[in-house]
């Protein structure tokens, strides 16, 4: 994109800063009456034809003003935006919500969840801590029936997970302890997703060789381990973006419900957003989900220090969103969750 000058910069901060506010395409007489920026309206019509040339803003119609584009807020937010102080207020609500005791629950989640989408006008979406990411401290299987086992996977943060698997024939305590000690070794310390895939790396190599007993525990733990866990999504708040002028066109609207039932995707976009520290901000075509691309995502990882794997929490809706407000209460409520457990208050 063309560098900007320190004229074009303020100009261009002032008419997305007016088109957050109003929703309204932006023209040079209000940004001269509004923004104090000592030029006239036809200086500032000239900047504003060159930030249209430039990729950072458009016309919808030939008589009305601008409106940014993806590329114009990108630069906003990357270079120009301007992260407003919480007020005690708004840092009390959220806290009331974010810092109690059972915010790690899925129903506290989701009403924490209702309560920051209310304030920032825009659907929250909180990717769950999964188990994929889970490490295992422990994997045994207990008799059950005759011809079934209980298996229980434990692991490190003191979760535990029950599933009945069947077997062709009952299995002696003698070579259930083996069994046990066998997979001890393919465990240590790997995580859900890592065990699996060691678990169907072995059973690759001992396929054709005489060793039954290894088989045995290898296919046990793959029947206990399971196919890969579907993504946790939860989203809450979508009621609230009816309400923006935006999704007054109905089929925009449709596409961003679309959009937000499909938590594959959305997972894979936050999951995304995991891998960097601090507050992310996706726009636009960024976040590829599906034919939507007029959306702002401001997403934060979580880490809640009891030894489960990271989630991510964020708040989606159009991309005309109030990101000097968004940030900052994304940011606690992510600090929040991120407490170990006997922090909280």
């Amino acid at each position: 994109m063309t560098e900007l000058g320190n004229r074009a910069r303020r100009i261009l901060h002032a008419a997305i800063s007016e088109y957050i506010a109003t929703g309204e395409p932006v023209g040079s007489r209000t940004l001269a009456r509004k923004y104090g920026l000592d030029l006239s309206p036809a200086s500032i019509r000239n900047v504003l034809s060159d930030l249209e040339e430039a990729g950072y803003l458009a016309q919808p119609h030939t008589s009305a003003g601008r409106v940014p584009t993806s590329a114009g807020f990108r630069h906003f937010v990357d270079a120009l935006l301007q992260v407003r102080a919480l007020s005690p207020e708004d840092q009390s609500r959220l806290l009331s919500r974010f810092g109690s005791g059972t915010a790690g629950s899925r129903e506290s989640l989701r009403e924490a969840g209702r309560t920051l989408s209310e304030m920032t006008g825009a659907a929250t979406v909180v990717r769950l801590p999964g188990p994929e990411g889970e490490r295992l401290s422990q994997l045994r299987f207990l008799p059950l029936r005759e011809r079934e086992l209980l298996a229980v996977i434990v692991t490190r943060s003191g979760a535990v997970q029950n599933r009945a698997v069947p077997v062709s024939e009952a299995i002696d305590p003698a070579t259930l302890e083996r069994i046990h000690r066998f997979l001890e070794g393919l465990i240590a310390g790997r995580t859900l997703g890592e065990v699996r895939e060691a678990i169907q790396e072995q059973l690759a190599r001992e396929r054709g060789r005489v060793d039954a007993m290894r088989m045995r525990a290898l296919e046990l733990g793959q029947a206990a381990i399971g196919s890969e866990a579907s993504a946790e999504v939860v989203v809450e708040g979508q009621s609230v973006l009816i309400d923006r002028p935006e999704y007054a066109d109905v089929d925009k609207l449709r596409g961003m419900v679309r959009a937000l039932e499909d938590h594959e995707r959305l997972a894979t976009l936050l999951d995304a957003t995991m891998d960097a520290r601090g507050v992310q901000i996706v726009i636009g075509v960024e976040a590829q989900l599906l034919a939507v691309d007029d959306v702002g995502l401001v997403a934060a990882r979580f880490d809640r220090g009891d030894g489960t794997a990271p989630g991510t929490i964020g708040v989606i809706g159009p991309a005309r969103m109030d990101y000097a407000k968004v940030v900052p209460l994304v940011e606690l409520a992510a600090r929040s969750l991120s407490r170990a457990p006997d922090e909280k208050s």
